[in-house]
């Protein structure tokens, strides 16, 4: 099979995200496939070795831009590495590698999420922070001593950007408040996965007004009305121990679908355009019936034509399709095994649809391989293509350069 730019058309390029876990075997950085049409042949063309916690992606088609998160915590008094920043570069269109533009400082650890508003200028990111505690000594009103516990600052941020596709300054931030059950059932953080905020996805709606953001650690999904600055809109409780993690949106009904992390379920939602609410439509779990043992599913992604909604389990280590029936009801439909997964947290993490819906491509960290599969529209099932070694691969983007003298 011949890449599209041996036939004259448009050339598809996947940019991988990776961890710096092996920085000196190679890994870390953004590693530059060129993809085959129909998904079959992947082939690595160039890489850049910053961000080196290139753990999430989106593209600008406007400035040819791709912004990065570096997913760090940044070092305190006398730092010893870089700060925790949101990158972007530049893509150059006619191989596809990329070349550093500018960065900004991501105030709260882990930015682990981007979205991108073009019309309006505006990057949005969420910043997951760390698990651990700083215990601090006080003194209470009586004279005794005691413990209190800090945690890190979860954050959601919105950057301007500018005309040349440079980040800008930062016009707002929100900083998440709250904690859930803690401890809890989770393995994470020895059960004190919620004992702080962790918005761990910020998606614009398909309406552009909304940032939605899931905060699994105050099982909260929050809906502020983008502007220039972030305003609350809505709320809506997820119930103890879900942990809501990521929503993707059917852009054609609006239908919302979120991952609950901790109760390793599927949601669908009616989502108001106009007001920004939520209001449930179904739950599922993600597992298989027969599946006993610690889960947590991650990704969520809708297919082009609306039919399927895909989620990855890391624990079980698949990744299942469900059917999207009437009023957004749910059915688990199907699965592929993914690489056994070292703990939650290491474990395949995302993946992606290319522009036709046709095949997908899965980051599959601990086997340190980037899976292509086929994807059958009709029924959602999905067939393996193609394999290709990537050490510690996060996120999978893909982008379409244009043709040759296009």
């Amino acid at each position: 099979m011949k890449h599209a730019a041996e036939q004259g058309g448009a050339r598809l390029v996947a940019y991988i995200g990776s961890y710096g876990s092996a920085a000196e075997q190679g890994g870390g950085g953004i590693h530059v496939l060129d993809v085959s049409a129909d998904g079959s042949v992947l082939t690595a063309t160039s890489r850049v070795r910053e961000p080196l916690e290139a753990g999430y992606l989106v593209h600008a088609p406007s400035t040819g831009t791709l912004y990065a998160v570096d997913e760090r915590k940044t070092d305190g008094r006398g730092p010893v590495a870089p700060a925790a920043r949101v990158h972007a570069l530049a893509i150059d269109p006619a191989d596809g590698s990329l070349t550093p533009v500018n960065s900004q400082l991501a105030p709260g650890p882990r930015p682990t999420f981007l979205d991108i508003d073009e019309d309006k200028r505006v990057l949005v990111t969420a910043n997951h922070g760390d698990f651990q505690h700083v215990e601090r000594v006080v003194r209470d009103p009586h004279g005794s001593w005691r413990s209190e516990y800090v945690y890190d600052d979860s954050t959601v941020i919105l950057y301007r950007l500018e005309d040349d596709g440079r980040v800008g300054r930062i016009l707002d931030l929100k900083v998440l408040g709250g904690h859930g059950t803690d401890p809890n059932r989770s393995p994470q953080n020895g059960g004190h996965a919620q004992a702080s905020p962790h918005a761990h996805c910020a998606v614009i709606d398909p309406g552009r007004r909304f940032v939605v953001v899931c905060d699994k650690g105050t099982d909260r999904i929050e809906v502020f009305a983008l502007g220039d600055r972030l305003e609350p809109a809505f709320t809506f409780e997820c119930g103890p121990e879900t942990g809501p993690r990521h929503v993707a949106f059917d852009a054609a009904t609006g239908t919302a679908f979120v991952t609950y992390e901790f109760s390793s379920e599927l949601a669908s939602f009616a989502f108001d355009g106009a007001t920004g609410a939520l209001r449930l439509l179904d739950r599922q779990s993600t597992l298989a019936p027969d599946f006993t043992g610690p889960n947590e599913p991650a990704e969520v992604r809708v297919h082009p034509n609306g039919r399927s909604v895909y989620v990855n389990n890391r624990g079980e280590d698949t990744l299942v399709w469900f059917h999207v029936g009437a009023q957004g009801s749910l059915a688990r439909k199907g699965q592929v095994a993914l690489a056994k997964s070292i703990h939650p947290g290491l474990a395949a993490r995302n993946f992606s649809f290319d522009p036709s819906g046709r095949f997908m491509l899965v980051a599959d960290r601990p086997a340190h391989l980037v899976r292509s599969y086929a994807v059958d529209a009709a029924d959602g099932s999905l067939t393996p293509l193609a394999q290709l070694r990537v050490l510690d691969p996060a996120f999978v983007a893909f982008v379409q350069l244009p043709a040759a003298g296009a």
